[in-house]
């Protein structure tokens, strides 16, 4: 049996596709006798584009619209005049929405009229391969393109066994997908190590595939949904990816030289903070909540091989958040192997200094921390585990170890109210040495997220999202199964406060890269002068000012890096020796948090300066024009 893989746009072109990866290497594990070979649409598609527009449409392109455009379906429109045979299908309703919110359109409006020659050339591209089966796999904004792709496909061949899988099929959207598009044959809903070879063995036999968990087939004209599984894929199941394929077609394209290529790896799935405090707002892990993780050692061995296989540093984990035990057994190999290796990994935000320290030591150059909020009552409506005050610590210990930190500051929850965004923002000014959030953003409703399956939560009324009204001409209660994000009342601040948030951020963002806060230690002269704590303040929008700071205020400045209440940090500078009244203490407080040198959560201070200065690097350095 042949088997054709395929991963259409918008698949980030920096990176392969972990599942095409995987899928290939599943296939050749469990079925040595096939063949299997890839069609990496998404690379095709930025050298089609390339190529077609003369140079106007660029890499950089690609991503404002497949990437950065994700929450209005712009990368999805831009196929959707294919899938429906009409090139100004859904056009009208997206200039109206685009109006309507301030949304940019003219680059997705450009590309628009490309997509019907690159849907013919891949079909001509991969029906060449003379394959038996066709696996399309679809997260965020890949349904329009692989929908598009899929139907030529089946027109040109009817006999050719189309088969969908990934996050856009998890749960009823794989039912809705297979319901409403009749040339799909098969879609996999949920993990696929298990079911893919279990469906290529009725394809061969010709047999019903009655018995593969969560499967959508057709029995004749009736679309059949298996009964999912709660079994979940053992670690020591899922395969190192095979990314020779991608290799191949990336090296001869023009597109290489606007990207810097990474490779993906996958050490976990799941998420174990979900298990027990699923975060409000997340609808990751759908039907796969339960945590698992590959053994450091194995995760070493993998990345080993990938590196030495395709010469490329830099990696990226998948893992929604990072197994504790590899702070044992993962990065201390890579610590210990001596290759400058640059990791990118999401975690917690409640690491400590000495883990954040392992990881920039690993080589770990950016982390995504689910930071989310500064205000802990914010933080406690998520479920988030966390207080505002060790989210300041975290922001902070990126800087002393040179980890940038990406990170949204999300609101409107419901029960929030202005009182609790009230201090934050009035603080903000002071963080802007720190790594800023990419904005302030509403939060979305989500597909299996707790707000969405639990009404009680605050949000009873929900349609699907209105971008999904250019992207898709189906009927609402269809879209109401297909779709991952949900329009809903907003909840939480609005107004004003939403209004100061949002600008506050803005001038975060805006004064971050001419901002310094910096701590130094000087040893006393020979004349009798004390040791002192220098802090330079060379942040925007202050002036710049060196403050100075000895005896128990220094060894209290220290101490605050950790956070403490005012109650607390008094015993410990008692038990440290140093004499200071309750007065004084709170006295000095209050005078050190007016300088912006102290971020206060509550009845907790922390301090704000950082030990080390981080070299900058500009927003969008990662894919050129």
């Amino acid at each position: 049996m042949r088997v054709h893989l395929v991963t259409m746009p918008w698949h980030p072109i920096d990176l392969p596709s972990l599942q095409v990866g995987l899928l290939h290497r599943l296939v050749r594990r469990a079925r040595p006798a096939d063949e299997v070979t890839e069609f990496h649409g998404s690379l095709r598609w930025a050298e089609f584009l390339l190529e077609h527009s003369g140079g106007r449409l660029r890499p950089g392109d690609y991503v404002a619209v497949g990437s950065d455009s994700i929450f209005h379906g712009l990368g999805d429109w831009v196929f959707s005049g294919v899938l429906y045979d009409d090139p100004d299908w859904g056009s009208a309703r997206l200039r109206a929405y685009a109006a309507d919110r301030d949304v940019f359109i003219d680059t997705a409006l450009e590309m628009r009229p490309y997509a019907a020659g690159f849907i013919d050339e891949c079909a001509a591209e991969v029906l060449a391969a003379e394959p038996d089966v066709v696996g399309f796999t679809t997260t965020f904004m890949q349904n329009v393109s692989s929908l598009a792709l899929a139907r030529e496909l089946k027109r040109r061949r009817p006999e050719l066994t189309v088969v969908f899988g990934g996050s856009n099929c998890d749960g009823p959207m794989g039912h809705a997908l297979h319901r409403n598009h009749r040339f799909v044959d098969h879609v996999v809903r949920g993990e696929g190590e298990y079911a893919l070879p279990a469906l290529l063995r009725h394809v061969d036999a010709g047999t019903p595939p009655v018995d593969v968990p969560g499967l959508c087939w057709w029995d004749g004209d009736m679309s059949r949904a298996n009964t999912e599984t709660r079994r979940t894929v053992a670690p020591a199941d899922i395969p190192s990816p095979d990314y020779d394929q991608w290799q191949a077609a990336l090296e001869p394209s023009p597109v290489l030289e606007y990207v810097h290529p990474k490779l993906v790896v996958e050490g976990a799935r799941g998420c174990w903070w979900g298990e027990k405090h699923h975060c409000t707002f997340c609808g990751l892990n759908g039907s796969s909540m339960a945590f698992r993780a590959k053994p450091g050692e194995r995760l070493w061995e993998e990345i080993d091989r990938l590196v030495r296989r395709h010469r490329i540093l830099d990696i990226v984990t998948v893992d929604n958040i990072i197994d504790m035990a590899y702070f044992r057994d993962f990065l201390p190999r890579v610590v210990d192997s001596g290759w400058d290796l640059r990791l990118h990994y999401e975690v917690k935000s409640n690491l400590t200094p000495d883990q954040l320290r392992l990881l920039g030591r690993s080589g770990t150059v950016h982390i995504q921390p689910g930071i989310e909020s500064l205000g802990s009552r914010v933080l406690d409506l998520m479920d988030k585990g966390v207080s505002g005050a060790r989210n300041i610590r975290t922001l902070r210990e990126c800087e002393n170890h040179s980890l940038t930190c990406s990170w949204n500051l999300l609101y409107g929850f419901p029960g929030e109210s202005a009182e609790d965004y009230a201090h934050v923002v009035d603080q903000l000014p002071a963080l802007v040495h720190l790594q800023p959030p990419s904005g302030a953003h509403r939060i979305q409703l989500e597909r299996f997220s707790p707000h969405f399956t639990d009404r009680a939560l605050g949000f009873g009324k929900r349609r699907p999202a209105a971008m999904y009204q250019h992207v898709y001409d189906l009927p609402e209660d269809e879209l109401a199964d297909l779709v991952y994000l949900f329009d809903t009342e907003d909840a939480g601040i609005g107004g004003e406060t939403e209004h100061r948030l949002k600008a506050a951020v803005a001038q975060w963002r805006a004064g971050h890269h001419t901002s310094r806060l910096l701590f130094e230690e000087t040893e006393g002269d020979e004349g009798g002068g004390a040791d002192a704590l220098l802090v330079h303040d060379r942040r925007h929008g202050r002036p710049s000012a060196t403050h100075r700071f000895t005896g128990w205020a220094a060894a209290a400045l220290r101490r605050l890096e950790d956070g403490r209440t005012e109650s607390a940090l008094h015993r410990l500078l008692t038990a440290d020796g140093h004499s200071v009244s309750p007065e004084a203490l709170r006295e000095w407080l209050q005078h050190t948090f007016a300088l912006g040198l102290l971020f206060r959560d509550g009845r907790t201070y922390v301090s704000l300066p950082t030990w080390d200065e981080t070299v900058r690097v500009p927003d969008g350095a990662g894919v050129a024009g």
